[in-house]
């Protein structure tokens, strides 16, 4: 059997964030994912199960500028700003999904900050 040790500890410390982070549909959890080349975030309403609204780095408007990762987080973040601004959404939840708070999910979570959203 495949064990993973970094992923098992990344789980750990999800669950660990997700006892006590919850969504609601005036307060959604903002979820961050981040794979090896791109970065995603999701505005969910856990009550009702539903993702509201979602952007990502893989976007070709974002996936064709030269930047750095860090840098394309950072954009990642004004756009799902920009569109939880669209969509009635000012007051998020932040799950940074087991993820250390620094790199890319500080640059996004700072940029959605700029942006206009509060948590």
């Amino acid at each position: 059997m495949a064990f993973n040790r970094k992923t098992f500890r990344r789980n750990r410390i999800k669950m660990r964030i997700r006892k006590t982070v919850h969504g609601s549909s005036n307060r959604p959890r903002m979820s961050v994912y981040r794979s090896n080349r791109d970065i995603y975030v999701q505005l969910i309403d856990d009550n009702a199960g539903v993702t509201l609204v979602s952007a990502s780095s893989a976007v070709a408007d974002i996936r064709d500028k030269k930047a750095t990762k860090i840098e394309k987080s950072a954009m990642v973040g004004k756009l799902i700003a920009e569109k939880a601004k669209e969509a009635g959404i000012d007051t998020v939840v932040f799950d940074r999904n087991g993820y250390l708070y620094h790199g890319r999910v500080k640059s996004l979570a700072e940029a959605a900050r700029e942006g206009g959203l509060i948590f």
